[in-house]
């Protein structure tokens, strides 16, 4: 890769590391050590076609692409569903009050199937159209909208109507 391109990639993936770390972590419904494994990954791809994707229109939205498949593709295996410890890791203490409210949310996301959670994350926390979410999971319009209507009813049995038991204020 040329120096230039590789600077432009350099740039690009500071820009958007954060991002998709933080989108890597709501699919993964809080594993932060999994979703660093699907952004390097992410990053990983990206750099060897960056050649290409440097020329599409919106490199960020294929950026979420290729993470959203990598992280499908991951669920799809066997071995991603394993844990290998039954002790949790220390968390440390958060500092702002919504700590309970995001804890239960990350925890009824863990349990969505994989393609559900996808479809809300990318509807509800990347703000993306029916049309864009269904060309990123590569399904249909109607699949979309099926999946979300039934993300959500499992989203409110799962927390109930009211969330602001959880909420500090």
């Amino acid at each position: 890769m040329r120096q230039s391109r590789a600077d432009e990639y350099a740039e690009f993936a500071a820009a958007r590391a954060g991002h998709l770390y933080r989108s890597a972590c709501l699919l993964t419904a809080g594993d932060t050590h999994l979703a660093e494994d699907l952004v390097q990954e992410t990053f990983g791809r990206l750099y060897a076609r960056w050649g290409r994707v440097s020329r599409v229109d919106n490199p960020a939205g294929y950026a979420q692409t290729v993470l959203t498949r990598t992280f499908l593709a991951h669920q799809r295996r066997r071995s991603s569903r394993e844990r290998a410890t039954d002790v949790f890791p220390d968390v440390p203490g958060a500092v702002d009050g919504d700590a309970p409210l995001r804890l239960t949310l990350l925890a009824a996301l863990a349990r969505l199937p994989a393609k559900d959670r996808a479809v809300i994350v990318l509807r509800y926390w990347e703000d993306r159209s029916i049309e864009q979410t269904a060309d990123v999971l590569n399904v249909s319009s109607a699949a979309v909208r099926t999946r979300c209507v039934r993300a959500l009813g499992r989203l409110r049995e799962l927390l109930g109507e009211d969330l602001s038991e959880y909420s500090s204020s």
